[in-house]
C-alpha cells in the first residue's frame, strides 16, 4: 500500500510528534508499505521522517497561508477575521494547490492521510482523488467557520481519526450527518520515554545559578499557544509559599506560524516580572528532544486552560515515570485515573493546581507512587506499536471497502 501524509507544519508540536510515532509504527509493522510525508514549512519534521525511511517532500506554505488560523483570527471581536485572511490568501492558495497536485500524482498514494486543518481543506481538492483521511488533533465546535469549511468537504473524506474519544464526539456533533469516525489515542517511544538515560541542565539552559539541593524542579514543556495554561502555571507558583522549596521551568516556545495563536516569550516574561516570581522561574526556549527535558524535571505541569485533545506531554511524563498534575477536560481526562498515576485540577483553577503542585513537592514518596503507576500505564496503553494495529485496518477499509 502507499500512503501519502500531508503535514501543515514543519515544527515539531504535539500533531507533528504524533505523526512521527505513526511513521514509525508503519515502518516496523508494514516493512513493504510505501510512506511519503509532504510537509509545508522548514523545522525537524521531515528530517526525522527520513530517518525512518520516509520520503518526503518540503512545500513550503506562502506566508499567507502559513498565517492562516481561526483562532487568532476572531481574537477581540473579530468575527470575520478569518474570512478575510482567507480571501486575502485565495491565490496562494490556488498556486499551493497546483502544485501539490503534481508531488500527489508522482508519488500515485492509495491513501492521502492528513495532519491539519489547511491540509485537510487542501487534500479534499485533490483531482483523481486517493483515499482521503482527516486525522483530527483538535476540536472543531470552537472553530465554527473551520467546521463549516469541512461539513462543506466532508463527501470528499473516507474517514476521520480522531486522537481522542472526546474529539471524537466533537466531530460526530459538528458534521451533523453520519460519518465514520474512528479514535486512535496518540502513543510515544517507550525506549525514547524512559526513567533511565540523559537528563537536561535545565539551570543552564534557563540562564539560572544551580538550584540548592533538595529543590523540587516543576515544569511546563510545550508550545506557547495560549490555551496551554502557562499564564496559569506562573499563576500557581506565584501561589505557592516560599518556603516550599521549588523551582519552575517554562520549557518550549513560539513555534507556529498561525497569527494570535501564542504567547511570546517576551509576554510570559512580562508576566513573571508582574508576580515578582523571578527568583523562582526559568525559561530554557525550545528543547529538540523532550525526553532529557522530562527526566530532569521531579514534577511535570499540564494546565491547559480550555480541554485538551489529548496531552501528548502527559503520556511523555507518564513513560519517563515523572509524576504529573493535569488539567482534567477533554481527551487529557481519558488518559488519567487521578490519585493513581497523576493528580488532577480544573482546567485554568490557580488555586487548585498550586494546592496539587504543593503536596506533591512537600510528599516524595507520594511523588515516587504516582511515578510508577504512570510508567505502568504508559506501558500498558501508549506503547506506538498499537498504532500499526489501530490504522492498518481503517487504511484497508477505506481502500477495499467490500472486500
Amino acid at each position: 500500500m502507499r500512503v501519502m501524509y500531508l503535514s501543515p507544519s514543519g515544527q515539531l508540536g504535539g500533531a507533528e510528534t504524533s505523526l512521527l510515532e505513526i511513521l514509525a509504527s508503519l515502518r516496523e509493522a508494514q516493512p513493504s508499505w510505501r510512506l511519503h510525508l509532504l510537509v509545508a514549512g522548514e523545522g525537524a519534521l521531515a528530517a526525522r521522517a527520513a530517518a525512518l525511511g520516509v520520503s518526503t517532500t518540503v512545500l513550503p506554505f506562502a506566508p499567507a497561508i502559513a498565517r492562516l488560523g481561526e483562532s487568532g483570527a476572531v481574537s477581540g471581536g473579530r468575527r470575520w477575521g478569518f474570512a478575510v485572511q482567507i480571501a486575502f490568501a485565495a491565490v496562494p492558495i490556488a498556486s499551493y494547490l497546483r502544485r501539490m497536485r503534481v508531488v500527489i500524482r508522482g508519488f500515485d498514494p492509495d491513501v492521502l492521510h492528513t495532519n491539519g486543518l489547511k491540509m485537510h481543506l487542501l487534500g479534499s481538492r485533490v483531482r483523481r482523488r486517493p483515499k482521503l483521511i482527516w486525522h483530527l488533533h483538535d476540536y472543531l465546535g470552537p472553530r465554527p467557520m473551520s467546521a463549516s469549511l469541512l461539513r462543506w468537504n466532508r463527501s470528499r473524506c473516507s474517514a476521520i481519526i480522531a486522537n481522542s474519544a472526546s474529539v471524537a464526539d466533537d466531530v460526530r456533533r459538528v458534521m451533523v450527518d453520519e460519518v465514520k469516525v474512528f479514535t486512535v489515542h496518540n502513543a510515544v517511544d517507550l525506549d525514547r520515554f524512559s526513567p533511565s538515560g540523559n537528563r537536561l541542565d535545565l539551570d543552564q539552559l534557563a540562564g539560572l545559578p544551580r538550584a540548592a539541593p533538595g529543590t523540587v524542579r516543576v515544569g511546563l514543556l510545550g508550545t506557547f499557544a495560549r490555551w496551554k495554561g502557562h499564564v496559569t502555571f506562573l499563576n500557581a507558583i506565584h501561589r505557592i509559599p516560599p518556603q516550599v522549596p521549588i523551582r519552575a521551568y517554562v520549557i518550549g516556545d513560539a513555534v507556529y506560524d498561525t497569527d494570535g495563536s501564542q504567547y511570546s516569550r517576551g509576554e510570559l516574561m512580562q508576566v513573571v516580572d508582574r508576580l515578582g516570581i523571578g527568583d523562582r522561574v526559568g525559561f530554557t526556549g525550545f528543547v529538540a528532544d523532550p525526553a532529557p527535558a522530562l527526566r530532569a524535571l521531579d514534577i511535570v505541569v499540564h494546565a491547559s486552560t480550555s480541554p485538551e485533545p489529548f496531552g501528548l506531554v502527559i503520556a511523555e511524563a507518564m513513560a519517563c515515570e515523572r509524576p504529573g498534575v493535569v488539567s482534567l477536560a477533554g481527551g487529557a481526562a481519558e488518559i488519567v485515573r487521578p490519585g493513581v498515576d497523576a493528580l488532577g485540577h480544573a482546567a485554568g483553577d490557580v488555586e487548585g493546581l498550586a494546592a496539587r503542585l504543593t503536596e506533591l513537592a512537600l510528599d516524595p514518596a507520594l511523588r515516587t507512587r504516582i511515578a510508577r503507576a504512570g510508567r505502568a500505564t504508559a506501558e500498558r496503553c501508549f506503547d506506538r506499536a498499537r498504532l500499526a494495529r489501530q490504522l492498518v485496518p481503517i487504511y484497508e477499509s477505506v481502500v477495499n471497502p467490500n472486500p
